[in-house]
């Protein structure tokens, strides 16, 4: 019996966002090693990748910030209730769940954007 080794998918489900194919890391700094112009638009695509994790984060903690805030700043809010459930418990149960998954999609939409345009720059079409 032969072992195996499994790994991520190569490409990006072409249904999904309709981009080309995407390269591993591994591709891309072979890439960057080949010439300074490669190396160049490696290190901008990583500065622009950790800018967009930075600003994505930093959103969603304002926006996780702003619960209790309000719930202190608006008078009666804390004490008052849906459907029998104090109105804090909700808006942490089921208000930041959307909040997650929108910062979530949008960090994978941009990235993955940002790595097309790299691949357009650097020429891999």
């Amino acid at each position: 019996m032969t072992r195996v080794r499994v790994t991520a998918p190569r490409s990006i489900t072409p249904g999904i966002t309709g981009l080309p194919a995407a390269r591993s890391a591994a591709d891309l700094r072979e890439a960057a090693e080949e010439s300074d112009a490669g190396q160049v638009f490696i290190r901008s695509l990583i500065r622009t990748q950790l800018r967009l994790g930075i600003v994505v984060a930093a959103g969603f903690l304002l926006i996780l910030a702003a619960f209790p805030l309000m719930l202190g700043l608006v008078p009666g809010l804390a004490e008052s209730t849906i459907a029998g459930l104090p109105f804090d418990w909700v808006m942490l149960g089921a208000g930041i769940y959307p909040v997650v998954g929108l910062s979530a999609w949008l960090y994978v939409r941009t990235a993955t954007r940002n790595e097309a345009r790299y691949r357009d720059l650097a020429g891999d079409k």
